[in-house]
């Protein structure tokens, strides 16, 4: 999508998550952060609260969950300061889809998909 992106060291939860922006160095804006859960649950509105805590103004975020998003969740993330964005995985699949042609090799690697042409009966 026109950035270019960093993984983070891992967390105290051993994941990584990913800095993004258009230089990767966070000289030009937007600065995004992006954290990346895989659960089966919804992410609650703490999380997010937590995510948000630590951003300063003039950063973005991008928080993606496997497991969605509860209601609360949507509502931290709609009255926050700092904009943010909360993927599900539907999302997910969504954006992967509509921008796989412009992923690097690696990323391909591990998502390979491959073009079907289906004809359409006249």
């Amino acid at each position: 999508m026109g950035y270019r992106t960093q993984l983070t060291n891992p967390g105290a939860d051993r994941g990584y998550d990913i800095f993004a922006s258009p230089d990767g160095l966070g000289l030009q804006e937007p600065r995004i952060f992006v954290e990346v859960k895989h659960h089966t649950a919804p992410i609650g509105a703490p999380a997010i609260r937590s995510f948000l805590g630590a951003r300063r103004p003039g950063e973005r975020g991008l928080y993606v969950s496997t497991g969605g998003f509860t209601r609360e969740a949507h509502y931290e993330a709609e009255r926050s300061q700092i904009p943010i964005h909360l993927v599900n995985m539907q999302k997910l699949r969504h954006l992967l889809l509509e921008h796989y042609d412009q992923l690097d090799t690696a990323s391909r690697a591990l998502v390979p998909l491959q073009r079907l042409y289906w004809p359409i009966r006249p």
